[in-house]
């Protein structure tokens, strides 16, 4: 498989040499200046591209991660014909520089969530983290979503009652903050007020609203992208399952099933993120895997241990609920029937996702989840465990 980084552009802490030296060749990176609906220039894509290829590094920028779906597409408001033709024609901009494979999502409002970005870890490291009670403290108590109490279990309210209660405003303003984390380099941030008026926005966009949408964009886009032969990797939710109200429409097999069908084609594909879909008590990530095998078209590797209440933390890549072991097994598996197939692009990109913040890292000032020393840990567990199954299955690797 193809060892990969998210890299977050030139004020990323973690600079493309450390890229280098941990082994990895293909960055995974995008144009986080550039506010979303608007066209990314060609001129811009080939600065970026010509600062990962510098000679002395031997890299390539291999996956776009992301080219955002604007808000406005998925609520389906008004007309939207300037936005899916700027999109499309930042594909055939990427097209045009060589970059042909293209990770997004559609999570509605927010991107993956967590309540603590430095949860404490024996020894000093720290993790990222899902409390429960947090988040519904958040929703039903700061927030004062209306309803929001019903979407939540009655033991994990009364903790989050207790909480909000006695939270100073430095905790509350730092689960805000860390609640609105979420994609590192996303052009919106809300504070209370402003999210309470996207979240009125979606007052009246259900789960099938939002499918309804979605299908339109990928009619929108998929034709071109077969035209061009570009590979879209659709990213599930993080975690998989409504949050402050709205729908999340990428959360299970049912919904990877539906989302491949609106667009048949080979370049409607997915992000097999194994962490996102693995928050799921009801996702058995190697059988989605096994299931959807042909239409993976990028991987990230990351592992959780859930928790009864519905929080949970990032664990080690090799630790957590997933069978790891199992997983890249099926990866591999596929990656060579794709080689026997003769499919010129039969190598999988992934990187190793969410790492912890370990030893000279903490306190560096890194995207949550994404410090260096904990990813290259990730990385070389990995990449350990690819080469061992490879080896004993006669698979390639």
């Amino acid at each position: 498989m193809e060892q990969s980084w998210r890299w977050f552009g030139p004020d990323d802490v973690v600079p493309l040499k450390a890229i280098r030296q941990a082994g990895a060749s293909g960055v995974v990176t995008s144009l986080h200046h550039i506010p979303y609906g608007e066209v990314w220039p060609i001129v811009e894509i080939e600065r970026r591209k010509a600062q990962i290829a510098a000679p002395s590094l031997g890299l390539r920028w291999n996956v776009v991660e992301s080219l955002p779906i604007h808000e406005r597409i998925k609520l389906g408001e008004g007309d939207l014909s300037a936005l899916f033709d700027h999109y499309r024609q930042s594909m055939r901009n990427l097209a045009a520089s060589g970059v042909h494979t293209v990770c997004y999502n559609c999570m509605p409002v927010i991107d993956w969530t967590r309540t603590e970005l430095h949860h404490r870890l024996p020894g000093g490291g720290t993790a990222l983290r899902f409390n429960a009670h947090e988040f519904a403290a958040f929703d039903c108590f700061m927030l004062e979503r209306p309803g929001a109490q019903e979407d939540h279990p009655p033991e994990v309210v009364s903790r989050a009652h207790a909480w909000f209660l006695d939270a100073s405003e430095g905790q509350k303003s730092t689960l805000l903050a860390s609640i609105m984390a979420g994609l590192p380099g996303a052009y919106d941030r809300y504070d209370i007020p402003s999210l309470r008026r996207m979240l009125d926005r979606y007052r009246d966009i259900t789960a099938e609203g939002l499918r309804e949408n979605f299908g339109r964009f990928l009619r929108e886009v998929m034709p071109l992208a077969e035209e061009l032969g570009l590979r879209f990797a659709v990213h599930p939710d993080d975690p998989p399952r409504p949050l402050m109200g709205l729908p999340r429409v990428v959360s299970c097999g049912d919904d990877i099933s539906f989302i491949l069908s609106a667009a048949d084609v080979p370049a409607n594909g997915l992000t097999l993120c194994s962490g996102s879909l693995g928050a799921g008590v009801h996702n058995d990530v190697p059988a989605i895997a096994r299931h959807f095998a042909d239409r993976i078209h990028f991987v990230h590797l990351r592992n959780v241990s859930k928790e009864a209440d519905g929080s949970f933390m990032e664990a080690d890549h090799l630790g957590g609920d997933t069978d790891m072991l199992s997983l890249i097994e099926v990866l591999l598996r596929e990656q060579g029937r794709r080689l026997e197939a003769g499919i010129e692009t039969w190598r999988l990109p992934f990187r190793p996702d969410h790492g912890h913040e370990l030893l000279d890292d903490v306190g560096k000032g890194s995207f949550p989840g994404y410090s260096a020393i904990g990813r290259l840990k990730g990385l070389a567990e990995l990449r350990g465990v690819m080469l061992a199954t490879g080896r004993l299955l006669n698979l390639p690797v």
